[in-house]
């Protein structure tokens, strides 16, 4: 059985083959029921940090990455779901190809706070580079940083 990894808030390749080098990008799909917010403002070195909540009407661009059994638990240690920063959790992607479950990072903090101009400018170039439509990463780009 293969294993999957969802990533909303990171969509460039070449920063994902630094944190998981064994397992290579597969596509893009969209969360449906989920939107992407930031919290744990507190937490953060500059400003808040991305992650997703369930939103009915919500939908979330994510990359599709085919996850090496040792790279998962790099990924733990990377999004600190081994201290309690980040759950790790299944999710279920829409792809052209079908709907597929696959592991995601949700942030183990209170929703609110505002993300860094940096920290959001680089979620919206990674969507922009994996291919999300315009409309989306024009909703990215304007949303408000600290």
């Amino acid at each position: 059985m293969n294993l999957y990894a969802a990533y909303a808030s990171n969509l460039d390749p070449a920063k994902m083959k630094e944190r998981a080098p064994h397992s290579p990008v597969t596509g893009t799909g969209w969360l449906t029921g989920w939107r992407l917010t930031f919290g744990g403002e507190q937490l953060g070195v500059d400003g808040a940090i991305a992650t997703i909540v369930p939103y009915v009407a919500g939908r979330v661009y994510v990359m599709l990455f085919d996850l090496d059994r040792y790279d998962l638990d790099r990924l733990d240690v990377w999004e600190g779901a081994d201290t309690g920063l980040y759950t790790r959790i299944r999710v279920r992607v829409e792809t052209l190809d079908g709907d597929m479950l696959a592991w995601t990072y949700v942030l183990d903090a209170y929703e609110g706070g505002l993300p860094s101009a940096e920290h959001l400018a680089a979620i919206a170039d990674g969507a922009e580079k994996a291919g999300a439509p315009d409309d989306y990463v024009a909703e990215l780009r304007s949303r408000p940083t600290a």
